[in-house]
């Protein structure tokens, strides 16, 4: 034993390096030729032995704080929960040592700590390094069962060594069946319809295919090779992804997309021919610098707010900026928010997944997908309600579509025209109409004047109006002077529509082919001073029903719907609906 103690003359004292001096001896004497070493409570070194002083440097009265630092932690954890530690290690001058901590007790009392330093064999380092490996190869089993894809490795004579829960899965197979058995049998029992690993044994290269199981289920194969230092093949890893799930998605999608183009496609002929019927007149000067501001704004892809009375043609003017702007070749989607359920119009919008509410049979597409690339015209934008200005802002703020009951937005490029014949002004005072999407709608404002405004549209209009319907009805038919007179003298509450209404309704009904005043509708014949007199005097009750129908029938020229014109006159829609079929307005 080496190493001198100073002792002193208190009791105690000599009793802690009594206790050091035996579980230093009973130490020294279990490890044999290892370091051994005892420190006290406050780290310094009682008693080391030969080796300890050769290898280490460390002697009595050294402090273990300074030459071991991280050491010491370790000490100074067992010294207070009185626990021995192993598997700490400390180098030293090219040697690692592993270091086992005890500690010194007297009772309940701890005197200190005995450390043994065993240096670091290499057949220590063989042994921790497969302790190692088997707890990656533990971990790396949990990844390859936990993996979604299914996974085959063989030996290089293509003997099934393992495969994965998902191979199991995907195959309708167990690791039982098929581990220890060559894959040339099993493809000859038909239980595997066709190898990865074969193929890669014959080619010696990676291989990647596509294949079915017996049930029907769609697989992608891939078998990877692998070579030792030689070139001789030692192994072979196959990975299979079921892909069935994939492919029926991709279908659906393709499905989806090609409705859509041909939604669009349809769209875009009804237009076409739409347009080919129709004609913008503009005689008058506000109406020419209408139609000149639509053309200029048709080049550019900002919001239009289109504002007019209803029946001044709104919807034609989006026709025009439409066919004149660069989207001409995609479609014009045009929604009518004012006549659509309020409960509808979100699904109409912005479309809806399968079961997304009830009677949601199928996916469908929104009028603002249908649009993509083309034009969206929401006619009477202030009846659209609070919660959808809400999610149609979002969209015009980054362009993004989410249907209903689905999870995933999707990028749409679509230009936006509004039209409305209200106050929108107003209605954002009244918190009817979010301030901020008026903002966002209102970026070029464009205002058609009423027909009573643009009295030189009115003959031109007129015209044009009777040679189509002529040529549609096959019917030949001219107007008197004095029916034009009255025509062009009257209001037009109703403005274009009602005038267009009212043309085909004069050419089909005049028993003649000459339309006088006598076959105009009696709302308007009735307001001129060149009617013709009664030729006799009519009973009260004649003259109410004839100025019944005549607001009846002026009423639906303006409104165009039983229901509104009801909520104007006061009455109820059914009594509007019987009305109407009594005095026979169409």
């Amino acid at each position: 034993m080496s190493g001198n103690l100073k002792l002193t003359g208190n009791a105690e004292q000599d009793l802690d390096h009594k206790q050091h001096r035996e579980a230093f001896n009973q130490t020294q004497s279990n490890v044999g030729g290892d370091c051994v070493l005892s420190v006290d409570n406050e780290g310094s070194v009682l008693l080391s032995d030969r080796v300890s002083r050769q290898n280490l440097d460390i002697h009595p009265g050294s402090s273990l704080v300074e030459h071991f630092p991280r050491l010491w932690e370790q000490v100074e954890a067992t010294l207070k929960d009185k626990n021995p530690r192993t598997g700490f290690s400390v180098m030293k001058e090219g040697h690692e040592f592993l270091v086992t901590i005890s500690p010194i007790l007297s009772g309940s009392k701890v005197f200190g700590a005995i450390c043994v330093f065993s240096e670091n064999t290499e057949i220590e380092i063989i042994a921790r390094e497969m302790r190692d490996f088997r707890d990656l190869s533990k971990e790396l089993a949990v990844i390859i069962d936990s993996c979604y894809e299914g996974l085959w490795v063989y030996d290089g004579q293509a003997n099934v060594l393992r495969i994965n829960t998902a191979a199991e899965r995907i195959n309708n197979i167990t690791a039982e069946d098929v581990i220890g058995h060559n894959m040339y049998d099993l493809v000859k029992t038909e239980l595997v319809e066709r190898s990865a690993a074969l193929e890669v044994i014959e080619k010696k290269k990676a291989v990647s295919f596509l294949c079915s199981t017996r049930e029907g289920r769609k697989l992608i194969k891939s078998g990877t090779p692998i070579f030792d230092d030689d070139g001789q093949l030692i192994k072979i890893v196959v990975s299979e992804r079921d892909i069935t799930e994939m492919d029926q998605m991709q279908r659906q999608l393709e499905e989806q997309a090609a409705l859509s183009n041909q939604f669009q496609h349809q769209i875009l002929e009804m237009q076409q021919a739409e347009l080919a019927s129709t004609k913008i007149i503009a005689k008058s000067p506000s109406m020419i610098r209408a139609l000149n501001q639509a053309i200029k704004v048709s080049h550019a892809d900002s919001s239009v707010l289109i504002l007019g009375e209803s029946g001044v043609g709104k919807g034609l003017f989006a026709d025009l900026i439409h066919m004149r702007s660069h989207r001409a070749e995609k479609p014009l989607i045009k929604i009518n928010c004012g006549a659509i359920p309020e409960t509808l119009i979100e699904s109409e919008l912005f479309g809806h997944e399968k079961g997304a509410f009830t009677g949601a049979q199928a996916a469908k597409p929104g009028h603002i997908e249908l649009a993509d690339g083309g034009v969206l015209f929401l006619d009477e934008i202030a009846e659209l309600p609070l919660a959808s200005q809400v999610k149609l802002l979002r969209f015009l703020e980054d362009g993004n579509v989410t249907r209903l009951g689905g999870t995933k937005a999707k990028q749409v490029d679509v230009r936006i025209l509004a039209a409305t014949h209200g106050d929108l002004e107003e209605m954002v005072e009244r918190k009817e109409f979010r301030l901020d999407l008026y903002y966002r709608l209102n970026v070029i404002p464009l205002h058609i004047p009423s027909l009573r405004d643009r009295k030189d549209c009115i003959v031109p209009l007129i015209q044009h109006y009777v040679d189509l319907f002529s040529k549609r009805n096959g019917i030949n038919k001219r107007i008197t002077s004095a029916a034009m007179d009255v025509l062009l003298s009257y209001h037009w509450p109703g403005n274009v529509r009602q005038l267009m209404n009212v043309c085909e309704r004069i050419l089909v009904m005049a028993d003649g082919d000459v339309i006088d005043i006598q076959d105009l509708p009696q709302n308007i014949a009735g307001n001129s001073s060149r009617g013709t007199l009664p030729t006799e005097r009519l009973t009260l009750q004649q003259a109410m029903n004839s100025y019944e129908r005549s607001l009846l029938a002026e009423a639906m020229e303006e409104f165009g719907n039983q229901y509104k014109v009801a909520d104007a006159l006061g009455i109820n829609q059914s009594t509007v609906a019987r009305k109407i079929k009594r005095y026979g307005i169409a």
